[in-house]
């Protein structure tokens, strides 16, 4: 409890993406919130609405003391890929981290941002390391709201913001494979609001986070295209091409455009729910709606998150 005797819930990554939006709907049904982030110097949208402390994945005993107080913890933490030293691997073992400190820290609950299709046999490191996570926090003594999100599209969200940016830009996009494969963006207020739902409940539950619209892959990048205007020519090469493309094109904004994960699970429609949608936000409004910003400026994974 806060000293005003409100609840206090705890967000990671508050200045983030995802985590800014569940902070606003916390702060807005007047409720305390901290934030834990790997940027503890950051400006702060938030002011003095919020505390921040850095992650301390390695100093236990300090992450614990800064959940302590807290009812509810909200975790976003998780990567994109391997930077560096930090691998699946070891975002794993931070998260199994951070879930004994919440258990030591007498929190009630967790919410944990995961994504759609998540399996522990999964091909893919990103979505095998998000079961296992889910798995640690099942396992855990906290009750817990799992909940799958798919592509997450919002003012800044990275994947549809750059595809617009690229449709601006180039003469020519490219398509891994045949593009049927398919995707089911969720509104990251609408992702906010079922995490922020999920929280003020007492039961167990997983859920997926997706859209009302679900569009092949070469209908989305087409819609993209008319909504910003674009005259670039859409081709299909084969997944190794654009593999290849794409990191050419990482070079020159110094970034890592997308990854070979990244375009296989694309392809593997793991990007989609089997179950109704949850959301409400259509993406082709959003894009209607914002036909003026989106794609204007480039959105960098690496200077968002590790520069």
């Amino acid at each position: 409890m806060s000293k005003c005797g409100r609840e206090t819930d705890v967000v990671t990554g508050a200045f983030g993406f995802t985590g800014q939006h569940i902070t606003r709907r916390l702060l807005a049904l007047g409720r305390g919130a901290r934030t834990l982030t790997g940027h503890p110097n950051r400006p702060n949208p938030f002011g003095d609405r919020i505390s921040v402390a850095p992650f301390n994945f390695d100093h236990p005993r300090e992450l614990t003391n800064s959940l302590r107080g807290a009812t509810t913890l909200y975790n976003t933490y998780w990567i994109r890929f391997p930077y560096g030293q930090l691998t699946f691997g070891r975002a794993v073992e931070n998260t199994r981290t951070l879930i004994k400190a919440a258990e030591e820290a007498g929190l009630r609950r967790i919410v944990h941002i995961s994504i759609t299709n998540a399996a522990e046999d999964s091909p893919f490191p990103y979505f095998r390391g998000k079961a296992m996570v889910e798995k640690a926090i099942v396992q855990s003594r906290l009750s817990h709201a799992i909940i799958r999100p798919s592509v997450i599209f919002g003012t800044e969200g990275i994947l549809i913001n750059n595809i617009a940016w690229l449709l601006r830009r180039l003469p020519v996009f490219a398509v891994p494979g045949s593009g049927d494969y398919r995707l089911q963006p969720v509104f990251v207020e609408d992702l906010a609001e079922i995490a922020v739902d999920a929280g003020l409940r007492g039961d167990n539950i997983a859920v997926d986070a997706v859209g009302p619209e679900t569009a092949p892959f070469n209908a989305l990048v087409r819609l993209i295209a008319d909504t910003v205007h674009s005259r670039a020519k859409i081709i299909h090469l084969s997944p190794v091409l654009v593999l290849l493309l794409v990191r050419a094109l990482g070079n020159l904004v110094n970034d890592v455009v997308l990854t070979r994960d990244e375009i296989e699970g694309l392809m593997a429609n793991l990007l989609v729910s089997s179950g109704p949608p949850t959301g409400h936000t259509r993406l082709s409004t959003w894009l209607a709606q914002n036909a003026d910003q989106v794609g204007t400026r480039y959105l960098s994974e690496l200077r968002r998150h590790y520069r």
